[in-house]
């Protein structure tokens, strides 16, 4: 019998053919799903990841709010046009304490995933507050209530609370001062600066937005798009590319 006519049981027989369809989608699950039980993580391991901050952590949720993910991805493709762009591409590692993740797939304004440390904070801040006064042909909204509105600190716990439950490792002490390091990472040279770099080394301590007499949700959002791909040395990962 060709393999034509072998075919035909499956075209002639409704019971057969949908018998034949299960086995092919269980066999497509299993080869996905099945790993995922004795793979500790599908996360690359990545030195220099960490928690953001509580003020970055602020930031994070202004950006959400005002839905900046809707014009803005953070996910760089391996593909050369992008990574010419923006960078290098994207790790998993990088979104390991997103909930939820920014990666997006819509691009009205360019990737953020790279921009931190690109621009200056003044950069930022005067962007923020009028995007034409520095890109002309820029269709960004203005947001100058940002560095008018102090930041509102009373559920920078709870945030950071929620964070621990879904796997971000916060210590105790992050946790229970968590509003005191949010207003000490922007407040350089007070006492809260110096207790903030005890329990988060390696984090920028300065005032964000300029205006030194208050945090503001600028600062928080610029504290936090300043961190976006600034954690990892991807010199690393380009010299073992260059090795290969």
């Amino acid at each position: 019998m060709s393999a034509w006519k072998k075919h035909e049981i499956f075209e002639k027989n409704s019971i057969i053919l949908v018998i034949g369809i299960l086995v092919a989608i269980s066999v497509g699950g299993l080869v996905e799903i099945a790993p995922l039980f004795y793979l500790k993580s599908t996360i690359e391991k990545t030195e220099g990841m960490r928690p953001y901050t509580p003020l970055e952590l602020a930031g994070r949720e202004i950006y959400i709010r005002e839905g900046c993910y809707t014009c803005h991805s953070q996910m760089i493709r391996p593909m050369r046009d992008e990574l010419e762009r923006y960078g290098h591409f994207s790790l998993a590692a990088e979104s390991m304490y997103d909930h939820p993740f920014q990666w997006g797939s819509k691009r009205t304004g360019p990737d953020l995933a790279r921009v931190g440390g690109k621009y200056s904070d003044d950069w930022h801040v005067e962007h923020l507050i009028d995007p034409r006064s520095l890109v002309p042909a820029s269709i960004m909204p203005g947001y100058p209530f940002l560095a008018e509105t102090e930041l509102f600190t009373r559920d920078i716990q709870g945030h950071v609370s929620a964070n621990t439950v879904v796997g971000v490792p916060y210590t105790d002490a992050q946790l229970e001062f968590a509003v005191a390091d949010a207003i000490g990472q922007a407040s350089p040279d007070t006492d809260g600066a110096y207790d903030f770099e005890e329990r988060w080394p390696n984090s920028a301590v300065r005032d964000f937005d300029g205006n030194p007499r208050k945090v503001t949700e600028m600062d928080a959002l610029v504290a936090y798009l300043q961190v976006l791909g600034t954690m990892v040395d991807f010199s690393i990962y380009d010299n073992k590319a260059n090795l290969r």
